[in-house]
């Protein structure tokens, strides 16, 4: 397994930018997919964005679509989530999450057996 540490959130009005990254620990972080989630209070933890092992491919949840991007950089065992136009709706903790393998369109959580510890995020009106 990997161990992953995010970093970057913090408060911020809406419209605001924000950029979320996680490192990962180990050798073996280009062999992982890589993806976000994030859980507000009372909700169930939601598919933000993935991305695969090479960078190539990436998928977006509907709602940040064109306003979040995920990149990797494989030489600093880094994911990153750079965040812009942000809403009140985005508040929420964000977690990063590494899977073996990619679902195509809409991962699932269950696709990710590493998570790390969660950073929040709060987007105030």
């Amino acid at each position: 397994q990997v161990q992953l540490v995010e970093s970057g959130g913090g408060l911020v009005q809406a419209g605001g930018s924000l950029r979320l990254s996680c490192a990962a620990s180990g050798r073996t972080f280009s062999s992982y997919a890589m993806g976000w989630f994030r859980q507000a209070p009372g909700k169930e933890r939601e598919f933000v964005a993935a991305i695969s092992q090479s960078g190539r491919i990436t998928y977006y949840a509907d709602s940040v679509k064109g306003r979040f991007t995920i990149s990797r950089d494989n030489a600093k065992n880094t994911v990153y989530l750079q965040m812009n136009s942000l809403k009140p709706e985005d508040t929420a903790v964000y977690y990063c999450a590494a899977g073996l393998t990619l679902r195509v369109g809409k991962p699932s959580p269950r696709d990710f057996a590493s998570w790390g510890q969660g950073t929040q995020v709060t987007v105030s009106s």
